[in-house]
């Protein structure tokens, strides 16, 4: 089922030009629209209002005591659900658990992102199998490993189904940008039927890291591909010698006769804030550019009580109603002492059109 037109109604989504401005749809936040476990770390976000009228959210989480960098031997994509669009949310179970490191996916699943398609819910992710090591520094067998899944069901409380094969695997074109591994999907129904997902790869140099972050797109007719790469990459510009990757951690969707994509803004080029949050857009889906109100967040905001977050939020999502937009939901750095204490996800409400 695909959302409907929502940019077309008149109101707070739509700026006097005409053009989506998610910037001034931002209210302060409430203090309690926050998920946090003190036992794990919590991060990304996929927020979805089911046919029932409740709200589920999927995020990643890991057990604290592994310490940060444990997200990408460890990480689960666990379910939470709500009443409420801004909660509080209730963890329910663990919907893509551990299943082995003899499956591509066996050990972690991380970056969630939902859409419903038809009946279907479907659940985007990342997943990875290795050694099982969670050390102090990014373990590079897991992390090389990583690969794009997807898994359906018609219930958003499962069971899931997940395949046994990624949905877009690393490109054995060994020159590609994503030679080396696929991650971070930000998926959206074509308005034509089948599926469009903007992705994150890293290119296959020899070197244990590899090349540079980048991101493209993939298109398939269905959830479970095939999947078909779009050539390029997306979220780019050249300056001279230099070539910027303007943003990353992309949630797609679409309306308004074309793509949009709420980013990370890397350079700060949009947000005015290194971090910040960017919107993208695009009549294709392939070739992207900077929406004309391009701000959705600078790198904090506002609490109910005044304050400020101090931190910036990342990996955003939105959570849609009656197919409006009512609330950004993103991960967010819990500071202590200097360090990456601690980690949640946090809901801003947004004034509806």
């Amino acid at each position: 089922m695909l959302r409907r037109n929502f940019l077309t109604a008149a109101g707070g989504a739509l700026a006097p030009d005409g053009d989506l401005d998610l910037f001034r749809m931002v209210r302060p936040v409430p203090l309690s629209a926050v998920l946090r476990d003190e036992r794990y770390y919590i991060w990304c976000g996929a927020p979805i209002r089911s046919d029932d009228g409740r709200y589920h959210l999927y995020y990643s989480r890991w057990p604290r005591d592994l310490g940060h960098n444990a997200w990408v031997t460890h990480s689960e994509i666990a379910h939470a659900v709500s009443d409420r669009p801004l909660g509080p949310y209730q963890h329910r179970d663990v919907a893509l658990p551990a299943r082995g490191k003899q499956f591509w996916d066996g050990h972690c699943t991380h970056n969630p992102n939902i859409i419903h398609v038809g009946r279907q819910y479907c659940l985007f992710y990342m997943g990875n199998t290795g050694d099982g090591n969670p050390t102090r520094q990014l373990n590079m067998i897991h992390r090389n490993n990583q690969r794009i899944g997807v898994a359906v069901s018609d219930n958003p409380n499962g069971p899931w189904q997940r395949l046994d094969h990624p949905a877009i695997d690393a490109n054995p074109d060994k020159a590609a940008f994503d030679s080396l591994m696929t991650s971070n999907p930000g998926a959206a129904p074509r308005p034509g039927g089948g599926v469009l997902v903007a992705y994150k790869g890293v290119i296959d140099n020899g070197t244990s890291r590899g090349g540079r972050v980048r991101y493209g797109v993939a298109t398939a007719a269905s959830v479970f591909g095939p999947y078909t790469r779009r050539p390029g990459t997306i979220f780019e510009s050249k300056d001279g010698d230099k070539e910027w990757m303007l943003a990353e951690d992309p949630y797609a969707w679409y309306g308004n006769d074309r793509y949009y994509a709420i980013t990370r803004d890397v350079v700060g080029r949009f947000s005015g804030a290194a971090g910040g949050l960017a919107l993208f857009e695009s009549r294709d889906g392939f070739d992207w550019r900077p929406a004309t109100h391009p701000k959705v967040l600078g790198n904090d905001f506002e609490w109910e009580d005044g304050s400020r977050s101090g931190s910036k939020l990342e990996r955003p999502a939105l959570l849609f109603e009656d197919g409006e937009p009512v609330a950004l939901f993103g991960a967010l750095d819990l500071p202590k002492n200097g360090a990456r204490d601690h980690a949640c996800n946090v809901h801003i409400p947004l004034r509806k059109a």
